[in-house]
């Protein structure tokens, strides 16, 4: 909790150093009346408690340094909180009285109001992959798979190899057209939007954008922010990016700068390190790094409404030292099923899923 006068605020630093003394505070936002978690479903009372018994003109309130609202007096306050985002909720009271100004903060946390459902699959065909290829990004386009490559090893020999980006037949593993990264650049996420391939590296704070049919570079771009890359997709509009953390981030493809961001729960629980990203059907389809596990994501709101357990794949493909965790999801619209394979895996696996 932090507390201060908002008139005397430049000053604060002087009269701490020189006269030791703190200042006395009237008023305080009552913790007891106020839960550690809430959800969407829940409205938020605030209290203020008036210690000193001043005569308050009016109360104004802040939620992550938006104002939410404001009353005459110290009256209750009350706050729907629907529409706000899943996460930490930064609540500050401005408290107005006598021609001066008193503030005082406090925090919860807003979780999901959404049990996420265990889903099963079924496994409509087994295809051959690169035994090679250690899968950071994979995603159909007119009908041909499009997969992004890291620099991790492959096939026992336990040697990095080179990232890359592939187009492949999915049917046969062939590769028809590769370009490859330096040596020092870790190829992530990919995702294809209006006829331009989008790929992350995992460290160096830069993506690139290619042309889909040649594999032509025509853009190098850098983060919005330093984070790391890790998942790619898009909705046909916007491009969405996780980073290792709980958030995925909204992305303009054209500026590449961030539009919104979501944080990413299950019931109450912040789930991070959601890594290979796809977009089916309105929701966000995610890898759960070294989970085995692909989360079902409502984009609007961060909140996991479904979980596949893939653990069960990883037995079926060819166990070999450098065989990795599950990371590839890839829709086909045609078929209207889903592929996924993992980093070093020798198949790939076309299922649906099933409640």
């Amino acid at each position: 909790m932090k507390k201060y006068n908002a008139l005397a605020f430049i000053l604060l630093g002087l009269v701490l150093t020189n006269c030791g003394g703190t200042k006395e505070d009237f008023f305080s936002i009552n913790e007891e009346k106020i839960k550690a978690q809430y959800t969407v479903n829940d409205k938020l009372s605030l209290e203020i408690l008036n210690l000193k018994s001043q005569k308050v003109d009016s109360v104004v309130y802040n939620i992550n340094n938006k104002r939410v609202g404001s009353n005459n007096g110290a009256s209750a306050f009350s706050f729907d909180l629907k529409n706000q985002k899943l996460g930490y909720q930064n609540i500050k009271a401005e408290v107005f009285y006598d021609g001066t100004t008193e503030i005082d903060s406090t925090r919860i946390e807003l979780v999901s109001a959404t049990e996420p459902k265990l889903l099963k699959y079924t496994i409509v065909n087994t295809y051959p992959h690169d035994i090679k290829a250690y899968t950071q990004g994979l995603e159909f386009y007119r009908d041909t798979l499009y997969e992004g490559t890291g620099n991790g090893a492959g096939n026992g020999t336990g040697l990095r190899g080179i990232s890359s980006l592939r187009k492949t037949n999915y049917k046969t593993g062939e590769v028809y057209k590769k370009v490859e990264l330096g040596q020092d650049y870790f190829g992530e996420g990919i995702t294809i939007l209006n006829n331009k391939v989008y790929q992350l590296t995992w460290l160096n704070n830069e993506g690139y954008v290619y042309n889909a049919d040649t594999f032509k570079k025509e853009k190098t771009f850098q983060y919005f922010k330093k984070i790391e890359g890790w998942g790619l997709t898009n909705d046909g509009k916007n491009l969405y990016q996780s980073d290792g953390s709980e958030k995925i981030y909204k992305l303009d493809p054209e500026t590449l700068k961030e539009v919104d961001y979501v944080n990413i729960y299950a019931g109450g629980t912040k789930i991070k390190e959601i890594n290979e990203l796809e977009w089916i059907n309105g929701k966000i389809y995610g890898n759960v790094y070294g989970k085995d596990a692909i989360a079902i994501i409502n984009p609007n709101n961060g909140s996991i409404e479904g979980i596949i357990d893939m653990a069960e794949l990883k037995k079926k493909i060819t166990q070999h030292p450098d065989s990795d965790v599950l990371n590839g999801i890839a829709y086909n619209p045609k078929t209207k099923t889903i592929f996924v394979t993992g980093k070093n895996w020798d198949k790939m696996f076309e299922i649906k899923i099933i409640e």
